[in-house]
């Protein structure tokens, strides 16, 4: 009886959750806080011997949002600073270029989906795919191929990093949540989605490309870097991304077994320099270093910007960890042990951020809850190993990419930017992104199986 009051519970929560968010327009924050609070009471209430009371469920709300916030605080404002930047000073655009020397115009499909790779890194989807649609466009002219391929092309690279790659907020607050080694998630996350990508390319071509759409560029490759002006060295433009990313990895290697580094000074700075916190910090100072001299008036101005997108994110990271403090007080593990038996374990939260993602339409806020609701369990399910908790970190990811539709923000950038109707956009958008999640999923259920 109480194994199946606390699922319907549970149920009934993420399904109010749901209403709330996409039905009632209320923000997730207050939604998942609210919810929280209430899952705590109604538990302590049908369960007093639970020690449940009112008291310890708000004193286990506030101590959930901390909690999140001093793991994963500071390197998700870091990371959207350095997004900002890399936006504004047209870094951005220079990788693109970069990246578009080094495979080709030829090979242009293949390109658009690299640029996305790289860019969703560090810049929000909607944002790279604002900032790369007029070189999406362009190269559409330039080699004769429908507007649909490019943009779906991209889309797809975009989606891929931003779904399973810190330090975007997302696959970040996963890893903070789920206590996995930052620097092994981004080393995983960078190879997982290359798969993803991959499948995004051949979309492309195969789906995509029976569907045409003319470029009407407004401006060749050219013209739009003369548009942007002088625009930062290709190195300096990767820099604020790959510092963090070696120094992170840097750390996670001293911390192997037979210390690499030793043990002395040498294993001390590099695991200092290699904090998450310390190394998006740099990272941070590098890409204000992008700023030209004539534009340093803007700086301020950027950095604030970037703090108040973080904003939001950090708001909605907070309550998912409140909400997954409450749910670690239920008795959740002992629920659902048998599941591990059955061989589906990785599949479970791959299922719950689809439907959260299906339902509400936010990536970010599908990844944030389902993190929190998996957190209780993965002692239990045997989730336990560092490269174990990662795979949640991708199988989640992957869950969240499954599928972007007409409550998602970012299908109606894709299909706005690359004038597809939205008809055109749900076979091109939707159904790529469905299929890049289910193969994600599908490789992350083989691994599973040999660890």
């Amino acid at each position: 009886m109480q194994t199946f009051f606390l699922f319907a519970l549970i149920i009934a929560s993420v399904g109010l959750m749901v209403i709330a968010i996409s039905k009632w327009k209320i923000h997730p924050f207050i939604v998942m806080t609210v919810i929280a609070l209430l899952v705590g009471l109604i538990w302590g209430a049908v369960y007093p011997e639970s020690e449940l009371t009112p008291a310890k469920v708000v004193s286990s709300v506030k101590s959930g949002f901390g909690d999140i916030m001093t793991s994963i605080g500071i390197v998700i404002l870091c990371g959207t600073i350095i997004g900002t930047i890399l936006e504004k000073t047209g870094a951005a655009l220079t990788m693109a270029n970069a990246i578009l020397k080094l495979v080709g115009k030829k090979r242009s499909v293949v390109a658009m989906g690299a640029m996305g790779y790289v860019t969703g890194i560090p810049v929000f989807c909607d944002s790279g795919f604002v900032v790369l649609s007029p070189i999406s466009r362009a190269l559409a002219a330039q080699s004769n191929v429908s507007l649909a391929v490019m943009g779906t092309a991209l889309s797809g690279g975009l989606y891929a990093t931003h779904c399973l790659v810190p330090p975007t907020p997302g696959p970040i607050a996963m890893a903070g949540t789920l206590n996995a080694d930052l620097g092994l998630t981004i080393l995983v996350g960078l190879v997982i989605s290359i798969p993803a990508v991959v499948v995004a390319v051949l979309y492309a071509k195969l789906v995509a490309s029976k569907i045409d759409i003319p470029a009407n560029s407004e401006y060749t490759l050219d013209e739009l870097k003369e548009k942007y002006g002088k625009l930062p060295g290709t190195l300096h433009s990767f820099s604020p991304i790959l510092l963090p990313i070696v120094l992170i990895a840097l750390s996670s290697v001293a911390a192997f077994p037979g210390s690499p580094f030793g043990t002395g000074f040498l294993y001390t700075f590099i695991t200092f320099i290699g904090n998450p916190v310390v190394a998006l910090l740099l990272g941070v100072f590098l890409a204000i270093t992008l700023i030209p001299a004539q534009e340093k008036s803007h700086t301020l101005e950027w950095v604030t910007q970037g703090v108040t997108d973080s904003a939001a994110i950090l708001a909605i990271t907070g309550a998912g960890g409140s909400f997954g403090a409450i749910l670690k007080l239920l008795p959740i593990a002992d629920s659902v042990g048998g599941l591990v038996s059955t061989g589906i374990g990785i599949l479970i939260p791959f299922i719950i951020a689809s439907i959260l993602k299906l339902a509400m339409g936010a990536s970010t806020v599908a990844m944030i809850t389902t993190a929190g609701m998996m957190a209780p369990l993965m002692e239990t399910m045997g989730y336990t190993s560092p490269l174990a908790k990662v795979l949640v970190v991708m199988a989640i990811g992957a869950g969240s990419m499954v599928a972007s539709h007409a409550n998602d923000s970012y299908f109606w950038v894709v299909s706005q930017f690359s004038d597809m109707k939205t008809e055109e956009a749900y076979k091109c958008q939707t159904g790529m992104t469905a299929v890049m999640g289910i193969t994600i999923i599908i490789l992350l259920f083989v691994i599973s199986l040999f660890i």
